[in-house]
């Protein structure tokens, strides 16, 4: 039977946000998170220059908040950096690391997401770890290739201690904006070969949260999250839609009790 572990819903803003629009969100999100069981874990990570807002609204409840990147670096003449450091003085959990879109758009390799990680662990910020393949890569059957060197590249430059502090994100970069989702078979799959993978690592690696992302819907969700080895999700644009988002949430409580 496979073990019981928290379940954990992070929105992803991506480059999204006006301070009005955020307060009205942040707000709905932050009351009807306060509906949810202690086994469902909620968070928002936002655009960088709304950190002192989210920290406002959200500090003392139950929703954490995080940025969608850090950089490689502590400090230093990095112009537009964010160092790790910077986002946890504003009481950021999160922080994505390695998302698709920073792979491809910023040419960011497995060394720089390894090294970012490590970045966000040494300044107290959990590091969300994202993995994905591209549909040619899927239909070439590279998918376990694919992720599997992503994921090896983080633990390779990681303690077991620190790799058990992790949380890895499946989002297949042909489901990520799309409407399209991997089945929840295709989801299970993926997550299961992930998850033996971290248990190279050992047993507590084993046990991090795995999360789900690509188009996740509150139609789709609970069945995703009802998966032995997916753990939640990373939820794109559905988490601009305070409605959707909570939806999400609740199939996580849904998912959990059918268990």
């Amino acid at each position: 039977m496979a073990k019981q572990r928290a379940k954990l819903v992070v929105g992803n803003w991506k480059m999204h946000g006006r301070l009005a629009d955020n307060r009205v969100l942040l707000q709905a999100v932050s009351h009807g998170a306060n509906d949810l069981p202690d086994d469902v874990r909620v968070g928002v990570c936002v655009p960088c220059p709304y950190l002192p807002q989210a920290q406002s609204l959200l500090e003392g409840g139950c929703v954490a908040w995080g940025v969608q990147d850090v950089s490689a670096h502590t400090q230093g003449a990095y112009t537009g950096e964010v160092a790790a450091e910077m986002a946890a003085e504003f009481g950021a959990s999160f922080a994505i690391v390695g998302h698709s879109e920073r792979r491809a758009y910023h040419r960011e390799s497995g060394e720089t997401v390894a090294v970012k990680a490590q970045r966000a662990l040494e300044a107290g910020l959990t590091p969300i770890v994202c993995v994905g393949e591209t549909l040619d890569e899927r239909e070439s059957g590279k998918t376990e290739q694919i992720v599997g060197a992503q994921l090896d590249a983080v633990l390779a430059k990681l303690s077991v201690e620190d790799s058990a502090r992790i949380v890895v994100a499946y989002e297949p970069v042909w489901a990520i904006g799309t409407g399209k989702s991997a089945t929840a078979q295709q989801a299970q799959d993926v997550h299961a070969f992930l998850r033996a993978r971290l248990a190279t690592k050992g047993d507590d690696v084993e046990s991090v949260p795995l999360l789900y992302g690509g188009s996740v819907k509150p139609e789709n969700a609970e069945e995703l999250f009802s998966q032995p080895d997916i753990d939640g999700g990373l939820i794109g644009g559905a988490s601009l839609k305070d409605k959707d988002f909570l939806a999400i949430c609740s199939a996580a409580v849904a998912a959990t009790a059918a268990r």
